[in-house]
């Protein structure tokens, strides 16, 4: 049975204004066990299509969340005082950090509030540096781009869009921080919903004063007192016309995924921290129209991590196939696209993501 149509938008006071957005339309991406996947969504409606509207703001606001696994908050509010564009659960901004750097950071605070912006980013010591620059340079009086926001994780409620009668959250350690504006949303629309929230410890935990509130609709379950979770851990009292929503880890998302696949009835919507990794891939070359360089892309590597080897300035961000930042004009060559957010007249003329999409023949020719 397919989803009814029905109208998203819960009442307008949620998101500060009076003005309805276009209903999403919810499919059965696969009909055996009813998991329908935010990508698929955004790809139907096109919810991930990037907001190039770059806003400047201040940071105004720094606070530490979590001490264990060093996590602060930033709050952003623009220099005038003035609104910002309205948002909603499970959307982000484009951080356009002084280095340059374009980094992706999900909106943690209140869609209602409409003059100001906060996310909240844990520092990551052997990563690729966005997230200790966030840290080491952005302070109180920082000024700071972003583009957005955009949603590449929207949240559908029960009623609005969604077939389930109940929803049920699963955060991973800084994967609270999409999954908590969806919690008040449903809190405050009376949505019959339960929450698992679960890390090494309670000290890595951001938003725990935050979660008090909600009472026993929350339960926080941490490595050190209840070991690691099973699948069953994470999806407590979870059955036929539930929604499941969750971000985390890769090991999280793969374990709740893998079990839902066999709980008929059961809706999945999942945000990643990291790329998946190819699949069904085959080997290829991709040459560099402006210089003539020629690249051998691995059955297992993406064109974009061949391309930063020559090209380390190369733009990117999300590495997941909706943020379009490293976008690319195929020159000639079939392209496989993988990608969730570009339009059929964008992939006709050309245009391809290459963190995701690769070479359905030997060889592809690309304007870079």
């Amino acid at each position: 049975m397919s989803a009814r149509r029905v109208p998203l938008l819960p009442p307008a006071d949620l998101y500060g204004r009076r003005r309805s957005d276009r209903a999403i339309r919810v499919i059965d991406a696969v009909a055996e066990t009813r998991i329908r996947w935010s990508a698929l969504i955004n790809r139907r409606t096109g919810i991930g299509v990037v907001d190039d509207h770059r806003i400047a703001l201040t940071v105004t606001q720094r606070r530490v969340e979590a001490h264990d696994t060093d996590v602060v908050s930033l709050l952003l509010t623009a220099p005038d005082g003035r609104a910002l564009p309205p948002w909603r659960p499970g959307a982000h901004l484009d951080l356009e950090l002084p280095s340059g750097r374009l980094r992706q950071y999900s909106l943690c605070g209140d869609p209602a509030e409409r003059h100001a912006y906060r996310i909240a980013v844990r520092r990551i010591p052997d990563g690729e540096g966005g997230s200790r620059e966030v840290h080491e340079a952005l302070r109180v009086g920082s000024p700071i781009t972003v583009r957005g926001p955009r949603n590449a994780f929207p949240f559908v409620l029960p009623g609005y869009g969604s077939a389930a009668a109940r929803v049920h959250f699963v955060a991973g350690g800084i994967g609270i921080t999409p999954i908590l504006p969806m919690v008040r949303m449903a809190h405050r629309l009376g949505v019959d919903w339960s929450m698992l929230y679960t890390g090494r410890s309670r000290d890595s935990l951001a938003f725990l004063d935050e979660l008090e509130g909600f009472g026993a609709r929350v339960t926080v379950r941490t490595d050190d007192e209840s070991g690691l979770p099973t699948a069953a851990d994470l999806l407590p009292g979870v059955d036929a016309d539930t929604s499941v929503y969750c971000c985390g880890p890769v090991p999280m998302t793969t374990l709740i995924a893998d079990r839902v696949r066999e709980m008929p009835g059961v809706e999945l919507h999942s945000e990643r921290f990291s790329p998946l990794p190819v699949r069904n891939g085959t080997a290829f070359e991709v040459e560099l129209a402006r210089t003539g360089e020629v690249i051998a892309v691995p059955a297992d590597r993406t064109v974009l991590q061949e391309v930063l080897k020559v090209r380390p300035d190369s733009p990117y961000s999300c590495r997941q196939g909706f943020c379009r930042t490293c976008r690319v004009r195929a020159v000639s060559g079939p392209v496989d696209h993988r990608d969730t957010v570009l339009t059929d007249a964008e992939r006709a003329a050309g245009d391809m993501l290459i963190c995701v999409s690769r070479c359905s023949g030997a060889r592809l020719v690309l304007d870079l």
